[in-house]
């Protein structure tokens, strides 16, 4: 423990040793969705490396603005982090607005896994795969709805490119989180939804949703009787959730260096590594560099597509 605290200490010259006090990881989602569970792995490994309790508070709404611009106003000194994902630094700043620039006023420090995007329906939806499903969606318009996790979420992102691609006829209802999202879906409030794998793959196995294709490269071994979309006959619609930790603007370099460092160890362990793949997502961890490129490389992205689907936050 020792030699730990001394490879996350501060350089001589320091003011203060960090942390100082508990640091709270802010989750832009509710609790029960898919980012809470893993920001809520990574929460203890992390507390056991830096010696200080890792809060996880949940503030959604917005569709993970509330939190990000929350985070973003906070002291600059890493007590006040924020478990990003898709939505906070690529998606959502690309469709509209917002009262927070996901790259001037965030300072990287690391990635922290990958989840793959499942189209999921309710097992009462007569449809076993792809084709069926948009069958129906024809042949009775106005009838089915999908589910989201807000405007701007890679749920939205991906029911709407996949409507683009393959002609199915569905509206959208989006929810605050991806939690409420798959519990309507549950009960057929919702009849389709894109969520991660790593959210939703536990209802698939209990029979309380049926999945009918990956939104990725290739198949998941959790999953390996699913098809891709493209295997489904529907292409370019691939999209891949990632999830990171930021903390605010200005915030001293070595104390990003320190929480990058906790961060990065705790992914190394293998039962956090167990616990996020076990739901469905990859580690994959990274340097603050590497980060702040996959940023911006994403929001160009989505502002491509928004262009494309003509897309709206309304």
């Amino acid at each position: 423990m020792a030699l730990l605290a001394g490879a996350l200490a501060l350089p001589a010259g320091a003011q203060a040793a960090f942390p100082e006090r508990p640091i709270t990881l802010v989750v832009p989602t509710a609790a029960g969705g898919g980012n809470d569970g893993m920001a809520r792995v990574v929460a203890q490994k992390m507390s056991a490396l830096l010696g200080r309790t890792v809060i996880v508070e949940n503030k959604a709404g917005a569709n993970g603005a509330i939190a990000a611009e929350y985070v973003a106003r906070a002291a600059p000194d890493g007590h006040t982090i924020l478990f990003g994902y898709i939505a906070t630094h690529g998606m959502n700043p690309a469709l509209q607005k917002l009262r927070y620039d996901p790259i001037t006023q965030f300072e990287p420090i690391g990635m922290v896994c990958y989840s793959p995007t499942l189209m999921v329906i309710n097992p009462r939806v007569p449809a076993t795969t792809v084709a069926e499903f948009v069958a129906l969606t024809r042949a009775n318009p106005g009838a089915y709805n999908y589910a989201s996790a807000g405007n701007g979420t890679a749920p939205h992102f991906s029911a709407e490119m996949f409507k683009l691609e393959s002609g199915a006829q569905m509206a959208h209802v989006p929810y605050r989180g991806s939690a409420p999202a798959l519990n309507d879906t549950m009960a057929n409030q919702t009849q389709v939804m894109f969520p991660s794998l790593f959210a939703s793959s536990a209802h698939v196995k209990s029979g309380k949703l049926r999945a009918l294709a990956l939104a990725g490269p290739k198949r998941s071994p959790l999953l390996p009787g699913v098809p891709t979309l493209q295997e489904a006959g529907v292409e370019g619609v691939e999209i891949t959730q990632w999830y990171a930790l930021f903390a605010p603007a200005k915030t001293p370099r070595a104390v990003i260096g320190q929480l990058n460092s906790a961060l990065n160890q705790a992914l190394a362990d293998k039962q956090v590594a167990q616990r996020i793949e076990a739901q469905g997502a990859v580690v994959d961890s990274s340097t603050p560099e590497a980060l702040a490129l996959t940023v911006r490389q994403e929001i160009a992205k989505w502002r491509g597509v928004v262009h494309r689907a003509q897309l709206s936050a309304d």
